[in-house]
């Protein structure tokens, strides 16, 4: 395991330092503007070097696992097609539409591979919508020092611990992967992870949400309903701060698929600074998989408490964070022209 951790973590690096050198020579920078949380221009993309090592570490696990090539391979595929297009926008601004179309296909594979694999169509569905709309929270979620890209190793390092073997090792690849890239986006930012980073860390995430749903669902020592409730309780932050700010834009009539600085995390690290929010959201994910864990076997009235409470006082939490925002009350006429 050391071994397989310190490969990964030095394909990052290295990765990282090559996107860095390359975004450079090519000027992919990120200009700073109203609907940016950066105050200078910085290199964009270097989260190719994420998606290349994970997507070595499932070829290498397929090359091993003959049994498990089909999902493996579907995976490879999904992630190739997700990281595709995000290093496309990066270069070349695409239409969104266009974004989620190719999100929907790398779901739509991996999905199906589930399906042929035995999971069942239910874990098929499930796989579906988790990966269109992780891959998504993740790129909304990617405006500030650190915050994907950590949160990805959290959640993708819990996950390690529930999903089934080779599975394991795909999480593990993945933490490394973050690891070695944070250096470059944290405290400061010497590059971003562009849309190639951002959406192959919500689509990794999202496979691996995936499967480990489906291994608890034939645990048979944990209530099913109950398991595969806790293991939504890391992506609390994401999904409370993506879904709520969202849901508000909409109802504002702003056009809601436009960048933005309307986001909790965005709205604190405008007073805090970027390393507060980033580590803040840390410890509240850590906190999560804590509480998971002390809920884990629990009956499922129980569970269904300790998660509606973590996600209700994540939602009150969020609306005192935006309390006293002029910054995106200003962004609303903005957003609408």
């Amino acid at each position: 395991m050391v071994t397989w951790l310190a490969l990964f973590f030095a394909l990052s690096v290295a990765g990282t330092w090559l996107a860095r050198r390359y975004a450079l020579q090519r000027r992919l920078l990120d200009e700073p503007g109203e609907r940016r949380s950066h105050a200078i221009a910085t290199p964009r993309g270097g989260g190719i070097a994420i998606a290349a090592s994970v997507l070595v570490a499932a070829v290498a696990l397929a090359a091993r696992f003959p049994g498990q090539r089909l999902l493996l391979g579907a995976f490879a595929i999904g992630l190739a097609l997700v990281a595709t297009i995000g290093w496309l926008d990066d270069h070349r601004p695409l239409s969104p539409w266009w974004r989620l179309l190719a999100h929907v296909a790398a779901a739509g594979v991996f999905a199906a591979a589930l399906v042929v694999s035995g999971a069942g169509v239910g874990a098929g569905v499930f796989a579906l919508a988790a990966i269109v709309v992780l891959t998504n929270v993740w790129n909304f979620m990617d405006g500030i020092n650190g915050l994907a890209t950590s949160q990805a190793a959290i959640v993708g390092g819990s996950l390690a611990f529930v999903a089934n073997g080779i599975w394991a090792a795909v999480g593990w690849a993945l933490v490394a992967a973050c690891v070695g890239f944070l250096p470059f986006n944290f405290p400061r930012a010497r590059i971003f992870l562009g849309d190639v980073g951002s959406g192959a860390l919500g689509f990794v995430v999202a496979a691996l949400l995936s499967v480990a749903w489906t291994s608890v669902q034939s645990t048979p020592q944990a209530p099913v309903s109950a398991a595969s409730l806790l293991l939504f309780l890391p992506l609390a932050p994401f999904l409370i701060d993506a879904g709520l700010t969202l849901l508000r834009r909409v109802a504002r009539g702003e056009r809601w698929w436009m960048p933005h600085t309307q986001h909790a995390y965005q709205v604190w690290a405008r007073r805090k600074g970027h390393g507060v929010v980033t580590v803040a959201y840390g410890i509240t994910s850590a906190a999560a998989i804590a509480l998971a864990v002390w809920a884990w076997g629990g009956s499922l009235v129980h569970v269904s408490i300790a998660l509606g409470a973590w996600y209700t006082a994540g939602a009150l939490l969020w609306r005192w964070l935006q309390h006293g925002s002029t910054d995106g009350t200003e962004q609303v006429q903005r957003a609408k022209e």
